[in-house]
C-alpha cells in the first residue's frame, strides 16, 4: 500500500467488526432475556405471529379462570339443592303418615303440620339465602324473564339455557306440525239392556265395573269420573255415546275397554272396533305433540315440547286446549338467566348460559294440582284437609323439579365446565409450546452463536489494529 490518506484495510476491518460486534450484542441480549425476538426488527413475522398467539394464551387463561369460577358458583348452588331435596324427602314421609287416618289422632296430624310449615319456611329460607359473593342464586336471580306468553296456549315453560347476545331479546316462535291426543274409546249404549261388567285401564291403572241392567249411559258416566283419579279415564258425553279419554296425552298414554259380561257396544278413534261379545276388547293410543321451535323440530312427549340446541334450551308444557289443536305461539325471552365465558373469545361460541329456577314453595309443584305453599296451615292441600292425594302430587312433582335442577346443574359442571377446563388446558400447553418455539432463545444454538461472535469480535480487532499499523511502512519510502 502505498497511499495513506485513505486505508481501506481499516475500512474493510472497521466494518467486519462492527457487524460482529452486533451480532454478539444480540448474542448476549437474547441470552440475557431469553427471548429471540425482543424487538420488531429481530423477525417481523415471527413477532405478528407471536402477539397473536400471546393474545390467544391470555384469552384462554380467562376462560380457565371463568370456568373455573362458574364451578365454584354451581357447587354453592347444588349443595342448597340437595339440602331441599333432603327436606322434601321428609315431607313426603310425613303426608305418608298423615294418609294412615285410621291410625293417627288430630293431635299427630298437627304436629305433622307443624313439621310441615318448618319445611316449607326453611325452603324460602334456603331459597332466599343461597348467594355467591352477594349474587343470589335460588330466588329466581338466575332465572329468565319473558315476555308475551299466552296462559291459554302454555300452561308452564322452563328457560334451561338462552344465549342472549348482547342482552338481546330471544324470539320463541312456535309452529305446531302435529297436534297432541289422548287414547279415545266410544261407548255407544244409551242404556244397557243387560247386567254389564266392563274393565277400564290405562297407562296408569285398570278396575272393573259392574252395571244392573237398565243402567243409563248418564250413570255409567258417573261411575267412571268416580274412579277417574285411579285409572286416569274419564267419560264425557259425545252425541248419543260415551267418549272414554286417558287423561295423559302422548303415544304412551291409552284407554282400553273389555266388556267382561254383557253387552256394549263401542269403537276406538283409530282401530274403530265394534264389540258385544264379552271377549272383545277395545284399546286406542293418543299421540305425541309436535312443533318446530324458531325453525328447529322439537322433540314431543305428549303435550310437552323440549328443545335442546347451542343457543336455546327449553321445555314447555302445553294447556290440554292447545294440544289438541294446531295453536300457533310467539313469546320472546327478555333477560336473566347466568352467562359464563368459557371460551378464549368473548362471541355466542364461548359463552354458555344456565336459568336457575326459582325454589321458593310458591314456584315448586305445577299449574294443574297447585303449588307447596298449599300444604301450609289453613291452606287448600293442608294435611288436615281431604285433598292428600293432590298434595302428593304437588309434593312428587316439586321433588321432580328439584331433583330435574340438580341433575341440569350437575350435566352443567360435569359436561361443559370441567370437560371445557381441560380441553383448555390441553389449548394452552400447545399455544405455550407454540409461542416458546418462535419467540423464546434457543441457548444451545445461541450460545455456538456467541461463542462464534466472541471469536470473531476478537480476530477483526486484531485486523484492525494490524490495518491501522500497516501504513506505517511508507516511512520507510523516506528514508
Amino acid at each position: 500500500m502505498s497511499r495513506i490518506n485513505t486505508n481501506v484495510s481499516a475500512l474493510i476491518s472497521a466494518r467486519v467488526l462492527n457487524q460482529n460486534t452486533d451480532k454478539l450484542n444480540k448474542s448476549l441480549e437474547r441470552l440475557s432475556t431469553g427471548l429471540r425476538i425482543n424487538r420488531g426488527a429481530d423477525d417481523p413475522a415471527g413477532l405478528i405471529a407471536s402477539e397473536n398467539l400471546r393474545k390467544q394464551i391470555g384469552g384462554t387463561v380467562s376462560a380457565i379462570k371463568n370456568a373455573e369460577r362458574a364451578i365454584n358458583i354451581i357447587s354453592t348452588a347444588e349443595g342448597s339443592l340437595n339440602e331441599v331435596s333432603a327436606m322434601l324427602l321428609d315431607l313426603q314421609s310425613l303426608l305418608s303418615e298423615v294418609a294412615n287416618k285410621g291410625g293417627m289422632s288430630a293431635e299427630e296430624v298437627d304436629a305433622n303440620q307443624l313439621q310441615v310449615d318448618s319445611i316449607l319456611n326453611s325452603i324460602d329460607r334456603i331459597a332466599n339465602a343461597s348467594e355467591f359473593e352477594g349474587i343470589k342464586l335460588l330466588n329466581g336471580n338466575q332465572a329468565y324473564t319473558v315476555s308475551g306468553v299466552a296462559t291459554g296456549i302454555i300452561a308452564d315453560y322452563k328457560i334451561n339455557a338462552a344465549k342472549l347476545i348482547d342482552g338481546a331479546d330471544m324470539t320463541v316462535d312456535i309452529s305446531t306440525v302435529n297436534s297432541a291426543d289422548t287414547g279415545i274409546v266410544y261407548l255407544s249404549a244409551a242404556v244397557s239392556t243387560t247386567p254389564l261388567t266392563i274393565q277400564i285401564g290405562s297407562n296408569r291403572a285398570t278396575t272393573e265395573l259392574t252395571f244392573a241392567a237398565n243402567t243409563t249411559a248418564a250413570q255409567i258416566r258417573t261411575a267412571i269420573n268416580a274412579v277417574a283419579e285411579v285409572t286416569g279415564v274419564s267419560a264425557a258425553a259425545s252425541g248419543a255415546v260415551t267418549l272414554l279419554r286417558s287423561r295423559d296425552f302422548g303415544t304412551d298414554a291409552y284407554v282400553s275397554v273389555n266388556v267382561l259380561n254383557g253387552t256394549q257396544t263401542g269403537s276406538g278413534t283409530r282401530v274403530m272396533q265394534t264389540y258385544g261379545a264379552a271377549t272383545t276388547t277395545a284399546k286406542d293410543y293418543g299421540s305425541d305433540y309436535s312443533a318446530r321451535i324458531n325453525g328447529t323440530s322439537a322433540v314431543g312427549n305428549g303435550k310437552k315440547l323440549t328443545l335442546r340446541t347451542s343457543m336455546l334450551d327449553l321445555e314447555l308444557d302445553l294447556t290440554n286446549a292447545a294440544a289438541l289443536s294446531t295453536a300457533t305461539e310467539t313469546f320472546y325471552i327478555t333477560g336473566g338467566g347466568a352467562d359464563f365465558a368459557i371460551g378464549p373469545r368473548v362471541d355466542a361460541v364461548g359463552l354458555e348460559s344456565i336459568g336457575i329456577q326459582n325454589i321458593a314453595v310458591s314456584t315448586l309443584g305445577n299449574p294443574t294440582d297447585g303449588y307447596l305453599n298449599t300444604l301450609k296451615s289453613g291452606a287448600t292441600n293442608s294435611l288436615s284437609s281431604d285433598n292428600l292425594y293432590t298434595a302428593q302430587q304437588i309434593v312428587d312433582s316439586a321433588i321432580k323439579d328439584i331433583t330435574s335442577l340438580r341433575g341440569r346443574m350437575g350435566s352443567f359442571q360435569k359436561n361443559t365446565l370441567e370437560t371445557t377446563i381441560n380441553s383448555l388446558n390441553v389449548t394452552k400447553e400447545n399455544l405455550s409450546s407454540a409461542e416458546s418455539a418462535i419467540r423464546d432463545t434457543d441457548f444451545a444454538s445461541e450460545t455456538a452463536n456467541l461463542t462464534r461472535s466472541q471469536i470473531l469480535v476478537n480476530a477483526a480487532t486484531s485486523v484492525l489494529a494490524q490495518a491501522n499499523y500497516a501504513p506505517q511502512s511508507i516511512l520507510s519510502l523516506l528514508g
